[in-house]
């Protein structure tokens, strides 16, 4: 398949200083572009991306959708990304319209695609997403509710358009509350996981766990190879917004999410490797960008780094870090760079400053590694925290949920941050590493604070660091 001469400039722009990108035919014989990310400070692979310009479209309208019913749009959804995965590619499109709908599954070599002015309104039931599916939650693999949007062990798939995706989230937010049930099913789930219980049967949706309230992601690519995500918005969410897991060749493009929930981050990726994430938009309840690798026994059984990641050009205007590590690292998490960014929350909903620009934590129990990260060229409005913040001691609630199995520690080195402007901070940077396995190689060139409400340098257990 040959690109038009539209979709090479797309391309071009798309790669920004990367060069062209170039139009090949995947394994599967399905057209991809290679998307070349230059200029980072560490070996990065190109990315391999499906081209959809040309496929056949397959309209939901056409496949009975109604805006008036639930039932009849989803079963129109399905079948339709059916008829475009069978006829080996395509393009099931949502015209304008708010269109209802339950939790939709995408197939290889499609793209659901959200025209100006559509709309797909999730269901707020949560009975809606059983049964239960294969995802992961904060870092543990298991059967839980069907994220809204949700693929697994697909190829060549995307979601595009300049449409919104929305859940309603008035049941999810009454799931926000973490009571006894809810942490008495994370020590089970915890405790499978030690056991070796494939995660098939780890079924956290019924019987004993009919009240665990583990919420879905809201996108979740489960071991998907060759994701495009572009220009849509995304309102509300359950859980983490956009989650690929075990994914490779990830493109995140123009995407804006307004999620203010209860773990609302807005795109973590978990085991994935050759992600970039560009020009988007972040209004978040969390974290705006969280790179994860499992926890524990699951990261380590899977032995699957999240490596090669790239987030350019974003804006945070709400959430808790702009760029966190962790703390779910336990397969380790490396060549990660941040540039260009801006954090302004003086626009936002809550206008509440986020806590750190870039926060690596981590504890005693994940094991893992973090090193080569690298963070340049952001300004931020105001800080809570410090531009970096490392701490090897985050245990959340699992502090008093859960003893200490096995010791062991994360090596945290190789961290670089450099041309940062700041209003107001509390440090420019503040580390806490182990005492028996410090925090080691940190460099901070031109940062710059006006207002330190801190000392500059905050550092415990770190060597190697230079300021």
């Amino acid at each position: 398949m040959r690109l038009s001469r539209r979709a090479v400039l797309a391309a071009g722009a798309a790669v920004g200083a990367g060069g062209l990108a170039a139009c090949a035919t995947a394994r599967t014989g399905f057209p991809t572009q290679t998307l070349k990310v230059e200029d980072t400070p560490f070996d990065m692979p190109p990315l391999r991306l499906p081209v959809f310009e040309g496929r056949p479209r397959f309209v939901i309208t056409d496949f009975g959708a109604q805006q008036a019913s639930q039932s009849l749009t989803s079963a129109a959804l399905a079948r339709a990304i059916r008829a475009a995965h069978e006829a080996g590619g395509g393009i099931v499109v949502v015209p304008a319209g708010s269109w209802p709908t339950g939790p939709v599954h995408l197939k290889s070599r499609v793209n659901l695609h959200l025209e100006a002015g559509a709309m797909l309104r999730f269901s707020p039931d949560p009975a809606d997403y059983l049964p239960a599916v294969l995802a992961s939650w904060e870092g543990l693999e298991c059967m839980i509710h069907s994220p809204l949007v949700y693929a697994h062990d697909c190829e060549d798939i995307a979601v595009t358009g300049a449409g919104t995706l929305e859940a309603q989230v008035d049941v999810w937010q009454q799931w926000f509350a973490r009571p006894k049930a809810h942490m008495d099913a994370l020590v089970a789930l915890y405790n499978m996981s030690v056991a070796g219980v494939p995660a098939s049967e780890r079924r956290m949706t019924d019987g004993a766990f009919d009240d665990a309230h583990l919420r879905p992601p809201f996108l979740h690519f489960n071991r998907c190879r060759r994701v495009r995500l572009e220009g849509v918005r995304i309102v509300n969410s359950p859980f983490w917004t956009v989650h690929p897991f075990l994914c490779e060749d990830v493109l995140v493009r123009g995407v804006r999410i307004h999620a203010l929930g209860h773990n609302n981050d807005g795109v973590d990726p978990e085991m994935s490797q050759r992600v970039l994430i560009e020009d988007c938009t972040f209004d978040q309840g969390d974290d705006a960008i969280s790179v994860k690798s499992g926890r524990e026994r699951d990261g380590w059984r899977l032995a699957t780094p999240s490596r090669h990641i790239v987030v350019r050009r974003c804006k945070v205007l709400n959430g808790h870090q702009l760029m966190a590590i962790g703390s779910e690292l336990a397969g380790g998490i490396s060549e990660v760079l941040v540039e260009d960014c801006e954090v302004d929350t003086r626009a936002s909903t809550y206008k509440t400053p986020l806590n750190n620009l870039l926060f690596v934590k981590t504890n005693e129990r994940r094991g893992g590694f973090v090193r080569n990260i690298h963070l340049r060229r952001v300004k931020a409005y105001r800080l809570e925290g410090s531009v970096l913040d490392v701490d090897t001691d985050v245990l959340y609630q699992w502090r008093q949920l859960m003893p200490t199995l096995e010791k062991r520690l994360t090596p945290v080195e190789g961290l670089f941050v450099s041309d940062v402007e700041v209003g107001e901070a509390k440090h420019v940077s503040r580390l806490r590493g182990d005492l028996s396995l410090p925090v080691r190689g940190v460099t901070l060139r031109r940062v710059r604070v006006d207002k330190l409400l801190g000392e500059a340098h905050d550092h415990r257990n770190a060597v190697e660091v230079s300021v």
